[in-house]
């Protein structure tokens, strides 16, 4: 059972998902954290999925990965970048993760012969990862997003954790509840009662919100305020108001307004108010929605784009907020444009010709061979026009693709995850990957997380990173061939980055003599980029994009 003395905030949702639960918990862990305490945040996903890995990114969203390796949903990510700080495994759980740590337990007779029950035996799992993650962290205060809404099947046995260490430790546990509050166009009035419901079938696990965020299109009046007070049991004050804003970076300054860090201090009984500093975070959030900056044209040419555009953000979440943060450092705004590169298979030169206006192109990770030849006409296209490029993990094979077939000459060239009998496999699965795949060991056994990349004197890397060696992120099965590695770099290519042994290829580039910034990453840089710390490596993309700009 949780230990006393600890703090605890449990983030649930009521009338709909996605309204911002997890931006809510990373607001308030960036609030908190001003204050001068401790804070690390947990996600709590509801799937049988063990981990986020195997998840299809156009229904789920973004898989981020963390230093350790795990595979996670997307809002790890929103925590790292509000907290500024990396998150381990154990701060995220699923229902898969979970049942599967009880059933091992049994099997290893840890239950001592006695019979193992949903409750208390799962919520009694949930309860000793939440405290293992706050001892981990050493934490004053520990945010718990439960994700769903509340009422769904999937949450209940993460709802009974919540109500037994509320039960056990009451002065330490406060519940935050984020709830939808419709504006329904023909009624013209902003709705409380599916708050209210939210609030009953929330008192019906026995828990009772101890603050309400009302998400709406605008701001919460004073009726209705006071409306959501009375029908869920808690003082007006504590019903905060959370219209849709600019920018999710304005999100916690707007919470202060309505004081809520204080509310929350004294909910937890932390006894004196310690001063915020939120003045760094203000200057970036005014700086990433500042419309007088001037714009720098960014087209990101990828393939998760047939469900439309909300796709879009959840898919590339990582590499679009990257691309705010180095814009907002160096005092501009990015316009980035989705291109389809299926449409670019399909248009011919006209549609690759429509390339020219971009002041940058990157090309983001993915899967598999849809959309492929238009990534490489993109590639090529950047390349022979030196328009500044920027491939991650699959942006770069396929830029080594490109160079070996247009430069080398090497026409059968390719990557084995698409032709597995290339005639020339400059890109082919890693060694450790094979016996993997031939065991359909999918979950969990690509190369994750944070490895050392060293880098050499006299590059883009080098001067972007101004350090020898850096640790970055990684998500892939496939490698650059070793065996074309000499004759890539006798052709004028440039492996910036390797391995500390030099076997693996992390960084190439075109040296600046043959293009103004050609460079990708093995890796993944945008998952290290945060709001007051962006990523050198975007930020030098950018300053190469607002230099072509300039130029034109």
């Amino acid at each position: 059972m949780a230990k006393e003395g600890h703090k605890y905030i449990f983030v649930v949702g009521g009338v709909m998902s996605g309204v911002g639960k997890g931006i809510v918990s990373s607001s308030i862990g960036c609030i908190l954290k001003s204050r001068g305490l401790r804070v690390t945040a947990i996600k709590i996903d509801p799937y049988i999925n063990v981990d986020a890995g195997t998840m299809n990114p156009t229904v789920h969203g973004e898989t981020f990965v963390l230093e350790d390796g795990y595979e996670t949903d997307q809002d790890m990510g929103n925590y790292e970048r509000f907290l500024d700080e990396s998150l381990p495994s154990v701060n995220y759980m699923t229902t898969g993760r979970v049942y599967m740590e009880v059933i091992r337990r049994e099997r290893n007779l840890e239950y001592k012969g006695q019979c193992v029950e949903v409750v208390p035996d799962v919520p009694l799992e949930v309860i000793r990862r939440i405290e293992t993650a706050t001892e981990a962290a050493k934490a004053d205060v520990t945010l718990v997003e439960i994700g769903g809404t509340i009422g769904e099947y999937q949450n209940i046995i993460f709802l009974e954790a919540a109500r037994m260490m509320k039960t056990a430790h009451p002065a330490d546990v406060a519940t935050v509840m984020v709830s939808y509050v419709p504006i329904p166009s023909n009624i013209g009035e902003m709705k409380t009662k599916p708050t209210q419901y939210a609030s009953r079938s929330l008192n019906s696990v026995g828990l009772q919100a101890d603050f309400i965020l009302a998400r709406a299109e605008v701001g919460l009046d004073a009726k209705r305020k006071e409306k959501i007070a009375i029908f869920c049991n808690i003082e007006p004050s504590h019903v905060i108001s959370a219209p849709d804003v600019e920018s999710i970076y304005d999100v916690p300054l707007n919470f202060e307004k309505d004081k809520l860090g204080d509310m929350l201090l004294d909910t937890l009984n932390l006894k004196g108010k310690r001063r915020t500093s939120l003045a760094r975070w203000s200057t970036f959030a005014k700086a990433a929605t500042d419309k007088n900056a001037p714009e720098v044209n960014i087209a990101i040419v990828g393939k998760y784009f047939d469900s439309g555009d909300f796709v879009l953000a959840d898919s590339y979440l990582s590499v679009i907020e990257a691309i705010k943060f180095s814009a907002a450092k160096l005092n501009r705004q990015a316009k980035i444009t989705w291109v389809n590169s299926k449409d670019l298979e399909k248009g011919g030169p006209k549609a690759l010709a429509a390339l020219k206006k971009f002041h940058g192109i990157i090309v983001p990770g993915g899967f598999g061979e849809s959309g492929i030849e238009g990534k490489l006409k993109a590639i090529q296209f950047a390349r022979e026009h030196k328009v500044p490029y920027f491939g991650l993990c699959y942006g770069m094979q396929l830029m080594v693709v490109e160079y070996a077939r247009n430069i080398l000459k090497l026409k059968g060239a390719h990557t084995t995850e698409i032709q597995k009998n290339s005639e020339d496999p400059v890109v082919d699965l890693m060694l450790e990957q094979k016996k993997h795949l031939a065991d359909n060991k999918y979950g969990g056994t690509m190369r994750l997380g944070s490895y050392p990349c060293y880098l050499k004197k006299g590059t883009l890397a080098r001067a972007a990173y101004k350090k020898e060696l850096v640790e970055e992120r990684h998500r892939h099965r496939y490698e650059i061939n070793s065996k074309y590695v000499k004759p890539l770099e006798a052709a004028g290519f440039v492996f910036s980055g390797t391995s500390p042994d030099g076997v693996l290829m992390e960084i190439a580039e075109l040296p600046r003599t043959a293009h103004p910034f050609m460079l990708g990453t093995q890796f993944h840089p945008e998952f290290q980029a945060r709001p007051l710390a962006p990523h050198p490596l975007f930020t030098e993309f950018l300053r190469a994009a607002i230099s072509r700009k300039r130029k034109k």
